[in-house]
């Protein structure tokens, strides 16, 4: 989810998690599968193959692994058949969701995510129903405990690059691109030395839900949990903030 509120930085963490877990690596495997088989196996003339091999590197994902998901795609290796869609639906409060699927089971899938949204007082919608609360865009994220940032200088080095809109806070920097400026900003970028803990092609929401309620705010982060635990599931965009206030009551019980 865009934007760098402290769930945001949590969240980061969270990821980090799931990579030590290897849960990041089997939804990356899957993706990348599924790219080079809808666009061919080299990434310079399939940009989606770029985009996804690319994160899988920012993950630290082995190169091994990485051609391996590509020659499944390709079919010079045998590999699973993954089916690619979308579920839309709301999360307590009136929070929307818009979730990225990818699953060799449509059936199953269908009814293991509306389990997981009505255990957790969520529902599935119909087909459109919060697509357009979102708009699809670049995002280029850098961890600011990882990478050290002149914040003066990294804004004129965004608009330079051609690059939409940047959020700087203590954390991370977040800059925002068109999806097809996503690869040409980010190599102008790494041209002049700076280094990104993730890039992709995002959901991002247009307007957000302030969850000033702390118990709404659990139950809502609780279900988004819930979702990107599920194998199937490979985003989960969703249009809430959390102020800072109400998170550092709720940190410790999430």
């Amino acid at each position: 989810m865009a934007g760098h509120s402290k769930w945001a930085n949590i969240k980061h963490k969270k990821a980090k998690e799931d990579k030590a877990r290897g849960k990041l690596f089997s939804k990356l495997v899957k993706k990348i599968t599924v790219a080079a088989r809808e666009g061919g196996g080299d990434p310079e003339i399939n940009n989606d193959l770029a985009l996804v091999v690319q994160k899988a590197k920012d993950a630290n994902m082995p190169k091994d692994n990485i051609e391996r998901a590509i020659k499944r795609g390709t079919g010079e290796l045998e590999g699973v058949n993954y089916e690619q869609f979308v579920y839309e639906g709301y999360a307590p409060a009136g929070v929307a969701l818009y979730m990225e699927i990818m699953t060799d089971n449509r059936n199953r899938a269908a009814s293991e995510v509306r389990h997981v949204l009505s255990k957790n007082g969520g529902n599935l919608g119909e087909s459109g129903c919060v697509a357009w609360m979102f708009e699809r865009k670049g995002q280029l994220i850098i961890d600011r405990s990882e990478v050290e940032v002149d914040e003066d200088e990294i804004m004129l080095a965004v608009l330079e690059a051609g690059a939409e809109d940047i959020t700087v806070d203590e954390a991370a920097v977040e800059i925002i691109t068109e999806p097809g400026d996503l690869k040409s900003v980010r190599d102008a970028l790494e041209d002049m030395g700076y280094k990104f803990t993730d890039s992709d092609v995002a959901m991002i929401p247009e307007n957000k839900i302030s969850l000033d309620d702390p118990n709404d705010a659990k139950k809502v982060l609780k279900l988004i949990d819930a979702l990107e635990d599920h194998d199937d599931i490979q985003e989960v965009y969703a249009n809430f903030d959390i102020p800072d206030e109400v998170m550092d009551q709720i940190e410790d019980e999430i």
